[in-house]
């Protein structure tokens, strides 16, 4: 297997590349619209073929590549079947891998952040990767207050189909806004100061309904463009419209 973690500055997003070394068949988790030539250009230093975008839910802080890549190479789009999105060409669901030649990526349905959200386990004969998307993320969790988000729902997702994973079980989280790049399920039981140490249920729930976070600087455009597979709305700000600029033109 063939594998590379990427960041996109502006979001704190870890896109992921995942290949077969023998097929030479890749995929883009989370791809970023931002970040599309470089993710390119990757893929071709690697001599790889992308097969597909996979995306673990609809994004509400950045647009993604999806539909750009899709445009530049020609490979499909993947989202979590239960959308069922028009622009989707592929839709994944807990229970049937995502085959990328002999990799397979196992789904798990883990809402809580979003209604939909699903993570990602590979269980290779060395170690076993999670992506977590927004669910897990190292020392923290995804916000539940908008997107159809709901704390109960993402502590039951996170300990009984996360936390019940092996602890050493690599994460690999969607984002990190402190220079991290990955924990383990051991870590995470441990040390996460939302989820960890046994924290209950209603105490998770009390401290999530107090963050009192500010509004998503991009969700107003990021929804509904990542709705339809990283589409750049016209209400996108002048200060982020340059990836969508290029994309036009591309």
């Amino acid at each position: 297997m063939i594998f590379k973690q990427l960041f996109e500055s502006d979001s704190s997003t870890y896109t992921y590349l995942i290949a077969c070394e023998h097929s030479r068949q890749a995929i883009l988790i989370d791809p970023v619209i931002d970040t599309v030539e470089r993710d390119l250009q990757v893929l071709k230093d690697l001599g790889l073929t992308l097969m597909a975008t996979l995306e673990t839910h609809v994004h509400a802080d950045h647009l993604t590549g999806a539909r750009r890549l899709k445009q530049r190479s020609g490979c499909q789009t993947a989202y979590p079947k239960m959308l069922d999105l028009p622009c989707a060409d592929l839709g994944v669901q807990e229970g049937e891998a995502f085959v990328v030649g002999s990799v397979s990526l196992h789904p798990l349905f883990t809402p809580g952040h979003t209604d939909h959200h699903h993570a990602y386990l590979i269980d290779t004969p060395v170690q076993k990767l999670l992506f977590t998307g927004d669910a897990l993320l190292i020392e923290a969790c995804g916000r539940t207050d908008f997107q159809s988000g709901d704390a109960a729902t993402l502590y039951h997702s996170i300990h009984n189909k996360l936390f019940s994973l092996p602890d050493e079980t690599l994460v690999y989280p969607g984002h990190d806004y402190e220079q991290r790049c990955v924990s383990s399920i051991a870590q995470e039981k441990a040390r996460n100061p939302r989820l960890g140490q046994g924290r209950s249920k209603d105490d998770f729930v009390a401290l999530m309904d107090g963050l009192g976070l500010p509004y998503p600087r991009k969700i107003d455009f990021a929804v509904p463009g990542n709705e339809d597979c990283g589409a750049c709305p016209t209400n996108v700000p002048e200060q982020f419209r340059g990836p969508c600029s290029a994309s036009d033109q591309g």
